[in-house]
């Protein structure tokens, strides 16, 4: 049997790192190469072996994948939907030249799997609001969205015309403790919890009654895992997968941080991210990954904010 040799680019960042963390666990550490764009000086110890990798450096990245013979690749690294929106032209050049050179080069040197998230950036204004199906309008507002529905296709072309075996979800909003905020429209679900713990007041960028789906990082990385695992007769999404778990409001979320941190207080001043949430779905249909492989979440948002505070205030004593 072959051992795996897998490649994490974009190890540093929100999913990056816990996946990077669950991948070591199940395959081995030296089995799972972390790369970045980060110098190694900044790294913590746990996330060697680890490579400094520009991704849009394609030779880089063809040396990585050929000396190292990878066996699978986990393509996080991209610039989200806020960030994106501010630099619009180096977001398309970072998020699709990136996966082109991943798909291009895994083909070139038989990388058995590929993983690549999508988003329910996707997604659009005339898109269905409510449990927005698996093959629903999408009609993305921001570069990243655009981004990602056209790698979407790709992904299919790529799994169509040469074999190559590309999966891929569409993520809600993550939640996640283990990192600060990344620069996503739904990053006020991580930036609340952090300002609850110091007891900060905290100002909201959405209104109050913007609902929008949204997942625990713990769930994240088992939806990934098992879609990977997923026998490939069972993955019959070649796009990606519509992927469920909570949807609420930046409200509903305050009111049961409350519940455990009573003093607590929020605010809210809406800006330009509440028009690209606006444009997004409120809840989302998964039952394709259900069907196919699966897929069921384990957190609730009462299970999630528990989890959430006791983490960040373990982290906060640390």
């Amino acid at each position: 049997m072959v051992q795996e040799k897998i490649l994490v680019i974009g190890a540093c960042g929100q999913i990056g790192r816990e996946l990077t963390a669950a991948l070591r666990l199940k395959f081995g550490q030296q089995q799972v190469l972390a790369s970045d764009i980060q110098a190694q000086g900044n790294l913590s110890a746990d996330m060697y072996p680890y490579f400094r990798l520009d991704v849009t450096d394609a030779a880089a990245l063809e040396t990585l994948i050929a000396e190292e013979k990878i066996t699978q690749i986990y393509h996080l690294a991209a610039m989200l939907s806020a960030s994106g929106e501010k630099n619009p032209k180096k977001a398309w050049d970072l998020n699709m030249d990136s996966l082109l050179s991943v798909l291009e080069l895994s083909v070139k040197y038989n990388v058995k799997k590929v993983f690549w998230p999508s988003s329910i950036a996707i997604f659009g204004p005339d898109s269905e609001k409510i449990s927005t199906p698996q093959q629903g309008v999408t009609e993305p507002t921001t570069v990243y969205g655009i981004s990602k529905a056209a790698g979407e296709y790709w992904c299919k072309y790529y799994f169509d015309k040469f074999g190559l075996d590309v999966r891929s979800i569409r993520y809600p909003g993550l939640i996640s403790y283990t990192g600060a905020p990344g620069g996503g429209t739904t990053d006020y679900a991580v930036d609340i919890f952090h300002h609850a713990v110091e007891d900060k007041p905290f100002t909201c960028f959405l209104k109050e009654d913007t609902v929008l789906p949204m997942m625990y990082m713990e769930d994240a990385i088992r939806a990934t895992l098992e879609l990977m695992d997923a026998p490939k007769d069972k993955v019959l999404v070649r796009t990606a997968y519509n992927l469920a778990a909570l949807s609420f409001s930046p409200q509903a979320l305050t009111e049961e941080i409350v519940k455990l941190v009573p003093d607590f207080k929020v605010v809210y001043a809406p800006d330009f991210r509440q028009q690209i949430a606006d444009s997004w779905p409120g809840s989302i249909d998964d039952s394709a990954a259900r069907t196919d492989w699966g897929w069921e979440p384990a957190f609730n948002l009462e299970a999630m904010v528990k989890d959430m505070l006791l983490n960040l205030k373990e982290l906060q004593e640390n």
